[in-house]
């Protein structure tokens, strides 16, 4: 008998580990649907927790996700109502509630109303054909049968060339990503409140939107959609602009284990050089994640759809907490660098960079 080459023994390996993630998907859904069984047994509450959308004057991309509230996830949920006290809340009650899988939603927009489904994981994100004037229109949408949640769609005036895609994690807040025990720290156990605004960035982008009213903002991060109420809360009592989450889903799929935060990023990315060929983004990241490496591959690809990529250096001590930086000398940095490229510490210098580029007065 021929003895097994090392490539043999990878392929096997390999298929090994496919075989052993598609059983990782297969028993989550398993237990997903024994804990959606449960809750309609219990009479749960169903309930949509919306998310801003965008869209041109010929169509809007809607966000949202269906869920059963949870116990453990009420107090988590009412704490985003204007009237609801302050409290301490830890961000693990995020994850307690209970996804409602292909959920069927209705979405209405003016005098128009459209019926949806979610997804496996209970996330509705579609774009829908319709007519709308440019500026912010009001969204009601609702799982059949449950209350009705509001929010809005940002229709971009078709004018607009400058729009800001910026990521979340160690960028707009301190999270100390990708290290494991740290993120799960900050995203499990602390309390929102506790929660780290990063150094000057709620000043940088502020400054943008004054000088570009118009310009769409995206909040791209690699977080689950869980984390929506929490982030909403976060950005606006840190005095953020109002965006779009541009968020994704945990757990294992048919082929991995994990999903790719990378891959997201990347894809939604061209999505969004799909939907506004016209349109040139400023993209704010940091060097403690692919951020650098994500956008100048963007650059690279769509040169004519970036005015500025804006990256803040992590400091020696975040740097060491988030196992150190990913970036390194390539290709795509140093056709990107001198073009659009700023790099500095805290927002007030970011600002300046801006300015010296002409995307910001004096």
């Amino acid at each position: 008998m021929d003895s097994l080459g090392t490539q043999d023994l990878r392929q096997m390996a390999s298929e090994a580990a496919d075989g052993a993630a598609h059983l990782g998907y297969r028993v989550a859904g398993y237990i997903h649907q024994w804990r959606e069984k449960r809750a309609r047994r219990a009479d749960k509450e169903p309930v949509f927790v919306p998310s801003v959308g965008y869209g041109t004057t010929r169509w809007v991309r809607v966000l949202g996700r269906a869920l059963y509230k949870t116990d453990l996830f009420e107090k988590f949920f009412d704490a985003g109502h204007d009237d609801a006290p302050e409290q301490k809340i830890r961000g693990w009650r995020s994850f307690t509630a209970i996804a409602i899988a292909h959920a069927e939603v209705s979405v209405q927009i003016g005098s128009q109303t459209f019926l949806l489904r979610t997804d496996r994981g209970g996330v509705l994100d579609a774009q829908l054909e319709i007519s709308l004037e440019p500026g912010l229109h009001q969204v009601i949408m609702s799982v059949l049968g449950g209350e009705s949640a509001e929010t809005t769609v940002y229709v971009v005036p078709p004018d607009q060339k400058i729009g800001v895609i910026c990521d979340v994690d160690d960028t707009v807040m301190v999270t100390a990503l990708p290290r494991p025990l740290l993120a799960a720290w900050n995203s499990f156990v602390l309390n929102e409140h506790a929660r780290i605004p990063t150094p000057g960035m709620s000043v940088l982008l502020d400054r943008i939107h004054r000088e570009h009213p118009h310009a769409p903002f995206m909040y791209l991060s690699t977080g689950a959609w869980n984390i929506t109420p929490t982030l909403q809360r976060f950005l606006s009592r840190n005095a953020y602009p109002k965006g779009t989450f541009l968020l994704t889903d945990w757990g294992p799929t048919p082929e991995y284990w994990f999903r790719s935060g990378t891959e997201h990023k990347v894809d939604s990315l061209k999505r969004l050089a799909a939907e506004f060929p016209e349109m040139k983004w400023i993209l704010i990241g940091d060097d403690g994640q692919r951020d650098p490496e994500i956008y100048s591959g963007f650059a690279v690809r769509y040169p004519q759809n970036v005015a500025a990529i804006l990256i803040r250096n992590l400091t020696i001590g975040e740097s060491v907490l988030a196992s150190g930086r990913v970036w390194g000398d390539s290709r795509a940095q140093e056709i990107t660098k001198g073009k659009s490229w700023s790099e500095a510490n805290d927002g007030a210098s970011l600002i300046r960079e801006l300015q010296n580029r002409g995307l910001l007065k004096d």
